[in-house]
Formats: C-alpha cells, structure tokens, sequence
C-alpha cells in the first residue's frame, strides 16, 4: 500500500514538472534566425520579398541590356547598349518604343551626347507582329516633328525593332489608321520599312550608280572618350557582281567622307583572296598589315567588330572567318584565340520578340 502510494506521488510530481516546461517554452520570445541561415529541408518557409517572386527571380529591380537606336552628336542614328526594367508582360516593342520618346522614360539614361528620337508625349498604342513585319500604332503626337527629323525617326525606329530575328518589316498607324507615307515631309512607307531603305544615308556623285549598290556599314567613333559604332549606308562599286569584295576594299579604304568616323585598318592592308561564301560563312584572308601585333597575332577589337558588324548586315552572311597569310591562329586584344568564325552575336546578342 505504502509503495502504491509512492508511485502515484512520484507520478503526479513528473507531471506538474512536465507541464511547467511546456509553459515555460511557449512563454519565451520569438528568435529571428541568423540572416545567413540556410533552411532546413522540410521545414524550410517563405521569404521572398516584394522585389522576388515565388520562383526567387527579381521583378522590380532586374534589368535587361538592350538596344536603342538614338540621335547622337553629330546628328547621326548609331546603337547604344542600355540597361531597361524587365516589362511586367511581354511587350518588349513597345517598351523599346517608349524609349525612344523624347522627354520619355529614356531620359535619365540617356548616353552623353545621345537623344531620343520620336516627338515629345508620343504614346505607344500597340505592336503586333506576323509574318516577319510587326505594326505600330502611335497616338496622334507622333505628328509632331520638323520635316528634316523624318528619316532619323524611320531609321532609329526600324534598326531598333529589326535586332530581333523575328522582325524584318515595320508599318506604321496613327490611332489605328494605316499610314501610307510618313505624316510630315511624305516619305512612302505603303509597304513598309526594312534595313534594306538605309541608315544615315551617304549620297555620293563620285560613284557610278549602274555598277554600284547600296550597303550599310559600320565604323567606330568617340564622343567624350566613349566609344560606339556607327552605321552608314553607302554606295560602294561592285565588279564582277562580288559585293562581298566591294565592301571589304571600302572598309579598308575607311569612311573619307565622315571625318567624325574613324579609320581603323592599316592603309597597308590587302585582301589577298577573294572573299568565299559556305554555308552562311564568309571566309577572308588579308596579308598581316590587318594585325595589330604582327608577333603574337593579334588582330584589333575595333578591326574585327567594324568586319563582322558589316558584312553580316548582308542577308547570307551569319559569320566571318577572318585568316591572315601565314599566321596559324589570330586571336582578339585579350589574347583569346578566335577557333570558330564570328558571329554578329559575339558584339549584339540577338534575340526575339
């Protein structure tokens, strides 16, 4: 009787002690777990933040690099590379569009010396995209620009949305209506816009316009030490129906007639070849004057970019093998060996819309 007793003592006493513990934990404060502290695996909660979504990928600070076609300081349209919000849909046009407004979102990113291009509080009502061609719808404002700014507006627009490979073709709408030629000084655009119209459009009375065509090239140039390129479309005397070999001889011979534009092959430099087309690759071969250093092989960023940016602006031409007369291997300003033919991605990433 007495160790019956005991027992039923002893148990009674565990438990008041038992059931103080518990109170005594859920008294205690909540602890905030160190910041470096890894979840456990089942256990593990939610901690994205207002600037991550459940995947853990940033919204409203990432940003993406993009290209726009601006006005620069010598009136000219060339590319610039800016770092843009990621657009809470898919709707990169027009949000590449409304950077180019003036006075627009682009403004505090603009490039020194750099403008935009189409008129103040012009808005983006729609883009759409088939068959290659993609359709803009612009607010009336978009009328309100000087009759000498035309060509700059259809060339920064057209070059900006024509990076993509899925876009070939741009037209244009005024609140829904189909624009047959542009609002201001008339240019036809019933059918469209494309690279192929030019860019920064050089007139020459010096080249025999039945023996020539037209190309865009590109030539590096500086403002305020940064440097950029610039395309130019020009005429360049083709024989022997061998574009390829008209454009490389008038890149070597440089841009002569912008002296904003920098000349950047040795004036020494021969194409020993003539220019072979395989498979969307164009093979060249130059003597070692294209070299930058003779001894180790290198060949110039600016010379490599200002080829590649050029000639794959032809329609067949996805890369260039550039070979240089008795040199096994070039390779760029860094040392790095160029094994495969360049691809304009190499300089403009391409994507699509």
């Amino acid at each position: 009787m007495r160790k019956h007793l005991t027992l039923i003592l002893v148990v009674a006493f565990s438990s008041l002690l038992l059931a103080g513990c518990f109170q005594g934990e859920q008294s205690l404060p909540d602890i905030d777990p160190p910041q470096n502290a890894e979840a456990v695996d089942g256990s593990e909660q939610s901690s994205t933040t207002e600037d991550e979504n459940v995947d853990g990928e940033v919204e409203s600070n990432q940003t993406v690099e993009r290209q726009l076609y601006l006005l620069d300081s010598n009136g000219l349209v060339a590319p610039q590379s800016i770092e843009l919000p990621v657009p809470e849909s898919k709707e990169v046009a027009t949000q590449l569009l409304e950077y180019l407004v003036k006075d627009g979102p682009v403004t505090s990113l603009l490039p020194n010396g750099f403008q935009a291009v189409l008129p103040a509080d012009t808005e983006i009502l729609g883009a759409s995209i088939e068959d290659g061609t993609i359709t803009v719808d612009l607010s009336e404002e978009f009328k309100e620009y000087q009759a000498s700014e035309e060509m700059r507006i259809l060339e920064a627009m057209t070059f900006t949305l024509t990076q993509f490979d899925n876009v070939e073709r741009v037209k244009l709408r005024v609140d829904g209506e189909d624009l047959q030629v542009m609002p201001v000084d008339g240019t036809p655009i019933a059918n469209g816009y494309t690279r192929a119209n030019g860019i920064n459009i050089i007139e020459s009375d010096t080249v025999d316009l039945i023996n020539s065509q037209t190309v865009t090239m590109y030539y590096p140039t500086e403002h305020n030490d940064t440097e950029y390129f610039v395309p130019v479309t020009r005429y360049v005397n083709v024989e022997n129906d061998d574009v390829h070999l008209a454009i490389v001889q008038a890149l070597i011979e440089g841009p002569t007639y912008e002296t904003n534009l920098m000349q950047v092959f040795d004036e020494r430099t021969v194409l020993l070849d003539e220019p072979k087309l395989n498979s969307g690759v164009l093979e060249l071969v130059f003597s070692q004057e294209i070299l930058k250093d003779m001894e180790n092989g290198v060949i110039s960023d600016q010379v490599m970019e200002t080829i590649v940016r050029t000639l794959t602006e032809q329609e067949n031409i996805q890369a260039v093998d550039v070979k240089v007369e008795n040199v096994e291997q070039i390779a760029n300003e860094n040392g790095e060996v160029y094994t495969e033919p360049v691809t304009r991605d190499v300089f403009v990433p391409s994507e699509k819309l």
